[in-house]
């Protein structure tokens, strides 16, 4: 375990309920509770349900249920963001207000066609770590009269942030104390990339806070002090790091850990069909033989 730089740390495990926890989730909870005791900190159990169209009430359930097998205990109440929509707009007014967040009008489909386009002389299209294209709209550009009959109409759209003007904003390096290590080893002071990432999604039409605002904007209420997660998760520190400047938000420390790997060598998915830790424990497996298993 890495030492422990603050006290008391907070550390925090913050799943989906939009499936079931399987082995690398186990892993990031049993990783944090061990910190956390070790420490002589605390943990928190955050429920990220801002896609409400996927989250389901008995996938949290069993999130407690899981949770509770493994033996980990963890503070109540229990923070749940659908819960606080209303917080999360507020910040992103702010965002708006300073002219560093912008509605975007273009439909996935309408993305994909327009870089497809873009990319038909040869030129590749730039992609954030994740694969995604960067945003290829001009929306960024448009007047506050443009952007406001845009509005008017009522049609769905995104708020993004403009990444060259919140880059504008910042004074010195944007870097993150690393305490685990990224997929390429990255460790000790690592140098944030956010520009990387185009012109991020803040919030959707359908969906009022996007993953990296919410997560932002609850670690720094809740007094995260260490944040615990897999290296999947390592590139888009980039991105948590602008945002907590902007909005001049406390920095915890990062600790990044390996992933679950499948037959295949990809990490665990709920998408995928991973196996649940339902499943291990309805087969005879005990939370003792899970912890032996991954850790």
């Amino acid at each position: 375990m890495p030492e422990i730089l603050s006290k008391p740390p907070v550390f925090r495990f913050a799943p989906s309920p939009n499936g079931l926890l399987h082995l690398g989730h186990a892993l990031s909870a049993l990783i944090n509770h061990d910190m956390a005791t070790q420490s002589g900190g605390r943990f928190l159990l955050r429920i990220e349900d801002i896609d409400t169209a996927r989250c389901r009430p008995e996938f949290e359930a069993a999130i407690y249920e899981d949770l509770t097998w493994l033996g980990l205990g963890w503070e109540k109440p229990v923070r749940r963001q659908s819960d606080h929509f209303a917080f999360y707009a507020k910040r992103l007014k702010q965002l708006i207000e300073r002219e560093l967040a912008y509605p975007s009008f273009l439909s996935r489909s309408e993305i994909k066609a327009a870089v497809a386009e873009k990319e038909t002389s040869g030129r590749a299209w730039p992609r954030d770590p994740d694969g995604a294209p960067h945003y290829p709209g001009d929306e960024r550009h448009w007047n506050a009269s443009e952007r406001a009959k845009m509005l008017a109409t009522g049609g769905q759209h995104a708020w993004r942030l403009d990444m060259r003007k919140a880059l504008g904003e910042i004074e010195g390096p944007l870097f993150w104390q690393e305490t685990g290590a990224g997929p390429d080893s990255e460790t000790e002071v690592v140098s944030a990339d956010p520009a990387e990432w185009g012109d991020i999604v803040l919030s959707r039409s359908d969906a009022p806070s996007s993953y990296h605002l919410s997560v932002t904007l609850d670690d720094a209420l809740q007094g995260i002090t260490h944040v615990v997660r897999g290296q999947d998760l390592f590139h888009a520190t980039s991105v948590h790091r602008l945002l907590q400047r902007l909005l001049d938000l406390p920095e915890p420390v990062y600790h990044h850990h390996r992933l679950i790997l499948d037959a295949a060598g990809k990490k665990l998915s709920k998408s995928d069909g991973a196996t649940g830790l339902a499943a291990y424990r309805a087969a005879g497996h005990s939370a003792a033989d899970i912890r032996a298993l991954l850790l």
